[in-house]
């Protein structure tokens, strides 16, 4: 295990300059789910972004690449007492003492020096929603499995449940008699469970909010003067451990583990010489005997304990002991633990304004099992999850996620005096905010813009500095695959622009300038006067003069969505000599509508069903920006940050700026659109007679020659069940025969990138059941598709007679279309990943002679410099080849057969490090 504390990560009192800056209480941490950053709230009423890189890796922390720091968020006026990534990744929930629960989301145009600071932001977060409701501090929140809930709870001793997608208020539960300091989700989905001063825990049921269980006996003497009682849910859903417990009527310090379904607590952690703050269980299940079928009777836990006496402690529940306790780390009490999604990382903030850090390493977590297992595990509970609102995705697929706008501050004290009696809060009614000066302060405070609107508040308070970040008039969010997270720190726009992603998903136009103080945007959150001149009206009287556009004077019109009439796909058509499939076309619909990510604007198409026009037309809000029209009716319409497409019922194509210029000339296909997929810069299209095509919008050329999808449907029985593309134009099929497949323009050929065969054999497989999108954007596209395909080890068949080598050949075969796959789908994360599978496996093995194939290949040349030799390229997708062969070689030195012919290569590769 590695402990480190890094200095730099720190809170401080903007009062004072930097020589002596106070180092402010750090209340909050959480990593990311990509672990690429994570988030602290502090006493400074801001919430601080991290690159965990320079963390964990000395050299970068030395180099400064990534940036240590990658953004502030002033928008709370109290301190920040909890921050929360959602499980997709895409948004932050906070909440402080300023009663108000706040959701963010990346705006890659908010970068830039940040206002009434030296601070720099490398990236741009903005307020996405306020969610007023709580009438004290809120304390904890927590996103439940899928992101289909946020709770919150506070001081007002009141839990609130918020829809995780509309992010609408559904249901008060106000039976708690104290403060209530923590909330868990269970992993199931079923149950909520929350923690409070009245000396209680409650366990909810999701299904209709009514309590199901109130557990009291470990709490009866316990203090009340801890900051927190943070409690948390295992990974397996049988247990909750709960901070703040005691036995021996209040003279021994415990963590109490309740089970589920009995609602008791036998367990106790017991050890620490002080009152527990906050429990955290380790995200992954763990086996206590790998090669034993995973069953409730082979599944542990690890849970994470901290103190008030200034320790943290690590437990696995299989063991009385645990597995490690560092003694006073802090020089105060412990506020929060947040684990890696990868189960290996251990971070903990406390009061004394410190984080530290421990890294394990996998030897010395026994037994860690993937999220697969878990997944699969979870599902013998037999619970299912309320369906999500029609419309509305935390992952962009088909269509962008949908936000609801904020409320105003007339809003938010109509919904306080409710109550909340209706189910789903009664809905909020939104005004338009008029940013004048008033005479109340408080309802001047903070307003803070939904997604893709142009206004920004005035006269709003942003925290005891003053201080406030720029909010964008228009964030126009990247498009985000099944399989995104968010860019890596070390892919910021300071070294590589062009690799914004952790999986290559994610980008930021780096062509718009940055100027915080630019006086075109909207006025920024400030503190005190401002000349009346500032002041802009929002209202429909008051609106400032904009530039003429295409439409611009026209109000969006609500049409509801009718089927006008299905689409012949058309004849077969010959390709090659060859007969070519007859793809389904989608109905013709009165209305469709893609909307642009991280924003409220809509790319929408209108077709008549009588002799009006068909046309399209880009909306902001309810004010059409720009229209056009067709010569006929439109059949999809898709849209990224970058472009919108539309395709119609003769085949023709229309790609737009979102300014409503065409970047190419009208594209006709010759048959009616059957599937079309965009991401980033790509856009790619199958027509009914089977032809795909695939572009890059952005330099105005093709990927790749046209090519039929015909080879792909051999049997009359395989259809096609999903698409996408990625942003090199790699176009992705599934068919309905568990294969997915993309096309290589250097093989020029269709390639398999995985198939349920591997699931039969392969000790490397990690499919799934089922994939959820939720689920999938905390991983690589490689882990998407093959979570896709839905193959799972099948039990009927562990019993079968297999061959010596089987799992053996099929492992070394699954990696080596894992290594081609993700090359081909330009995933140098998954890539590297693969690899060093593939070398331990090769390494466990002890094959030789397929381990100096892979060493010279990574090698190449020993002469090799530079210019001098065209045939061997001395990077994979961006990776150096070199630098990984490191990796593999220190993997091949643990080998029993192979550590002399490491060891021999490691020497020939210094040599060659030093000549250049």
């Amino acid at each position: 295990m590695h402990f480190t504390k890094p200095a730099w990560v720190i809170h401080k009192d903007s009062a004072k300059n930097d020589t002596n800056a106070k180092r402010l209480s750090i209340f909050s941490v959480h990593v990311h789910p990509d672990g690429s950053r994570i988030a602290t709230g502090g006493l400074d009423a801001k919430i601080r972004i991290w690159s965990t890189k320079p963390i964990l890796n000395p050299a970068s922390e030395l180099s400064n690449k990534p940036p240590k720091s990658l953004c502030t968020l002033t928008m709370h006026t109290g301190p920040v007492l909890v921050v929360r990534w959602a499980h997709s990744g895409r948004w932050l929930a906070s909440g402080s003492d300023d009663e108000i629960v706040m959701i963010w989301d990346l705006d890659p145009n908010a970068r830039g020096k940040v206002w009434g600071t030296d601070e720099v932001n490398v990236e741009g977060w903005k307020p996405l929603k306020r969610l007023p409701g709580h009438e004290s501090d809120v304390t904890d929140v927590a996103w439940s499995p899928g992101d289909r809930y946020l709770a919150s709870v506070g001081l007002d001793s009141q839990v609130l449940v918020w829809c995780g997608f509309t992010l609408e208020r559904l249901r008060k539960l106000d039976q708690h008699q104290g403060f209530v300091k923590g909330v868990c989700w269970d992993p199931v989905g079923e149950f909520l469970a929350t923690q409070s001063d009245d000396r209680s825990v409650k366990i909810w049921r999701t299904t209709d909010w009514s309590l199901e269980a109130e557990v009291t006996k470990p709490f009866e003497d316990s203090p009340g003067s801890t900051f927190f009682r943070r409690l948390s849910w295992s990974p397996d859903g049988a247990h909750i451990t709960a901070s703040n417990a005691t036995n021996n009527k209040g003279f021994v310090f415990i963590a109490a583990v309740i089970t589920r379904n009995t609602w008791t607590s036998d367990i106790s952690l017991v050890g620490h010489e002080n009152t527990v703050e906050v429990a955290a269980y380790n995200p992954h299940i763990f086996l206590r005997n790998m090669n034993a079928p995973v069953a409730t009777s082979n599944i542990c836990s690890v849970v994470a304990l901290g103190a008030d006496d200034r320790s943290v402690s690590v437990w696995q529940t299989k063991s009385a002991r645990p597995l490690i306790v560092a003694k006073e780390v802090f020089e105060r009490q412990i506020m929060d633990l947040s684990w890696s999604w990868d189960g290996l990382t251990l971070y903990a903030a406390s009061s004394d304004g410190t984080l530290a850090v421990f890294n394990f390493d996998p030897d010395e977590l026994e037994g860690i099992a993937p999220h697969s297992v878990q997944e699969q595990y979870l599902t013998k509970f037999g619970f299912n999850p309320p369906p999500v609102p029609e419309g509305y995705s935390h992952v962009s697929t088909k269509e962008s996620s949908q936000i609801t706008p904020p409320p105003s501050p007339s809003t938010q004290k109509q919904s306080l005096s409710t109550g909340f009696t209706q189910a789903n809060g009664g809905g909020e009614r939104i005004n338009m905010l008029v940013a004048k000066r008033g005479n109340k302060k408080r309802a001047n405070l903070t307003a803070v813009p939904s997604a893709g609107t142009t206004s920004a508040s005035v006269n709003g308070i942003a925290g005891p500095s003053g201080s406030t970040a720029p909010t964008s008039k228009r964030a126009q969010l990247m498009q985000i695959m099944p399989s995104s997270t968010f860019p890596l720190p070390s892919e910021q726009p300071f070294d590589a622009p062009d690799s914004w992603s952790r999986h290559a998903d994610v980008s930021m136009d780096l062509d718009v300038p940055i100027d915080s103080l630019d006086t075109s945007v909207s006025p920024m959150h400030t503190r005190g006067k401002r000349k009346a001149s500032a002041v802009i009206d929002l209202t429909d009287e008051g609106k400032p003069n904009k530039a003429r556009t295409l439409g611009g004077d026209r109000v969006r019109e609500h049409v509801s969505v009718k089927e006008i009439g299905v689409v012949d796909g058309g004849t077969r058509v010959a390709w090659g000599g060859q007969v070519g499939p007859s793809l389904p076309v989608a109905a013709l619909l009165t209305s469709l509508t893609a909307e642009i990510e991280g924003s409220d604007d809509l790319f929408e198409g209108r077709n008549s069903e009588g002799d009006a026009p068909t046309e399209v037309m880009y909306v902001s809000g309810k004010q059409t920006q720009w229209l056009d029209y067709l010569p006929c009716p439109a059949l999809a319409i898709k849209a990224t940050s970058y472009f919108c497409a539309v395709a119609m019922l003769d085949g023709s194509l229309n790609v737009y700026s979102h300014t409503g210029r065409r970047f190419m000339p009208t594209l006709t296909l010759g048959a009616p659109c059957s599937y079309m997929e965009v991401n980033k810069h790509a856009l790619m299209v199958i027509n009914s007679t089977g032809q795909l095509y695939s572009w890059n919008i952005k330099k105005q050329e093709s990927f790749f020659l046209p090519i039929s999808v015909s080879p792909l449907l051999s049997s009359l029985n395989h259809t096609i069940t999903s698409t996408a593309v990625r942003p090199n134009g790699a176009p992705i099929i599934n068919c309905s025969n568990g294969v997915a497949y993309s096309y290589d323009p250097a093989l020029l050929t269709w390639v398999k990138l995985s198939e349920r065969w591997w699931a039969e054999g392969s000790d490397a497989w990690h499919g799934r059941q089922r994939h959820s999108g939720n689920q999938a954007a905390n991983r690589g596209i490689m882990s998407a598709v093959e979570g896709s395909v839905g193959g799972t080890p099948d039990e009927a068949l562990s019993d079968k007679q297999r061959p010596t080598w089987w799992n053996t050949a099929l492992t070394l075969g699954h990696l080596e279309t894992r290594l081609s796959a993700t090359r081909l789908l330009d995933s140098p994360q998954e890539y590297k990943q693969a690899l060093l599978v593939y070398a331990k496996k090769i390494a466990d093995e002890g094959f030789r002679a397929k381990a100096e194939e892979l060493i010279k290949e990574l090698f190449g040349p020993v002469y090799f410099r530079p210019g001098r030799e065209d045939t061997w390229s001395p990077s994979v997708i961006g990776l150096p080849k070199r630098d990984l062969l490191k990796d593999v070689l220190s993997i091949f030195a643990r080998s029993k057969t192979l550590t002399k012919l490491a060891m021999d290569w490691q020497d020939t590769l210094k040599k060659s490090s030093n000549d250049d």
